[in-house]
């Protein structure tokens, strides 16, 4: 793991953004925090790209231009000239995704870039270009292999995203130690949520304050849960500081966060049953998933259908979420790395005793049995990994795409 191969081919390739560039980091909520930005900037009328990770139906997807996935046309042009510029310069997957992204972006001439963090910060191919603006959204258990086992130590790697003499925006309350050290070793103008910025919550509206003042009225996030109002404060800070180069109205933020949308993150599907998917794959995205599902209307069952990797804190998701769960639908994701629905049985045994367990073969088999057991007041809950919810997105898909193909949910 390092930069240096990936800035080599960088740097043959000629790529020297002119835009600025904010880079997103932190365990969970860079998803939100990227569409929340790109939603407000295009409102603003700027020709804003967005490099995000991983995808779910299609490889396009990681790559916006003007608020569109990048076509075929221009990913692959991308490649063939990375792959001519690499020589015998070897690249990762992401690395060659990366470099494809900024020539696109540098092609489209854009006005801005928000660029996802896809693992950790200091070595991710993204922190190859230096972010005018760094945001870490949280900082929590995850990766712990590459990363290391601590919050301090993941907070190190996610403080490598941080400039000298440019904002770097912390959305977690309780920062390690090592973030807020690299910050001031490296000369980042640091901002912490609830010392620097934060908000306020009110019945149908909510306040921020902030470096550059207050602003009261704002609507809910379009995205749902109430840990959201911590990722528009952390991207409201962030706009702030880039106010001389991104100028945005009140209204444009106002607007831009009743539009921002990001699939499977809590995504309510219209319809009976109520279904969700979300793609809570580490306890701390599994508590904001167990808080959403709290806040719901209570009545009938709540079904999930379950499969995660096994180098993820199986057992820390489960304890988090089974309160809410009354009957798990189990199966592997698919791959080396997938975790067989017996093993899932045996932590779910252990975990959440007494609620029914029954595995099967694939996701898109549990997905089906779940259709066919959940009545109307019920709900089914898909989670546990982007394999899981990808999986059931492309069985409704193909569903829906065969000649006689009603879907399974009304």
């Amino acid at each position: 793991m390092g930069l240096e191969r990936v800035s080599q081919v960088a740097r043959a390739l000629g790529i020297t953004p002119t835009f600025p560039l904010i880079t997103v980091g932190g365990t969970n909520g860079k998803g939100s925090c990227c569409a929340m930005l790109e939603a407000i900037l295009l409102h603003a009328g700027y020709r804003v790209s967005c490099y995000t990770s991983p995808h779910l139906l299609r490889y396009n997807e990681r790559v916006r231009i003007g608020g569109r996935e990048a076509g075929d046309e221009v990913l692959c042009g991308a490649f063939a000239r990375i792959e001519a510029a690499r020589g015998d310069i070897t690249l990762t997957y992401f690395e060659f995704g990366t470099l494809a992204a900024m020539l696109a972006f540098a092609e489209a001439n854009v006005d801005a870039a928000i660029l996802e963090v896809g693992l950790g910060g200091r070595l991710d191919a993204v922190n190859t270009f230096d972010a005018d603006c760094a945001l870490v959204a949280s900082v929590d258990l995850d990766h712990q292999d590459y990363l290391g086992d601590t919050r301090e130590a993941i907070g190190y790697e996610k403080a490598g995203i941080f400039r000298a003499g440019r904002p770097a925006i912390c959305g977690d309350a309780d920062p390690p130690a090592s973030l807020v050290e690299h910050a001031k070793q490296s000369g980042a103008d640091l901002f912490v949520i609830d010392r620097d910025f934060g908000f306020a919550a009110e019945a149908q509206q909510w306040r921020y304050w902030g470096p550059g003042g207050k602003r009261h009225g704002l609507p809910y996030p379009a995205l749902r849960g109430k840990f959201q109002l911590g990722n528009a404060a952390a991207c409201l800070t962030a706009l702030d500081r880039l106010r001389a180069r991104l100028p945005v109205t009140a209204q444009d933020i106002r607007s831009g966060l009743l539009q921002a949308e990001i699939p499977a993150r809590f995504q309510v599907l219209p319809g009976r049953p109520l279904v969700i998917l979300d793609v809570a794959h580490n306890p701390h995205a599994a508590r904001g998933l167990a808080a959403n599902l709290a806040s719901m209307p209570r009545g009938g069952r709540t079904l999930a259908v379950f499969g995660m990797l096994n180098d993820k804190d199986i057992e820390g998701v489960v304890a988090a979420v089974k309160p809410h769960i009354t009957n798990w639908l189990i199966a592997g994701t698919g791959g080396a790395r997938s975790t067989s629905p017996a093993q899932l049985a045996e932590v779910l045994k252990r975990s959440a005793a007494g609620a029914p367990v029954a595995q099967y073969p694939d996701i898109e088999s549990a997905w089906r049995a779940a259709c066919e057991l959940a009545a109307d007041n019920d709900k089914i809950v898909v989670f546990g990994s982007f394999l899981t919810v990808a999986a059931v997105m492309h069985e409704r898909q193909r569903k829906e795409n065969t000649p006689d193909g009603h879907g399974e949910i009304d």
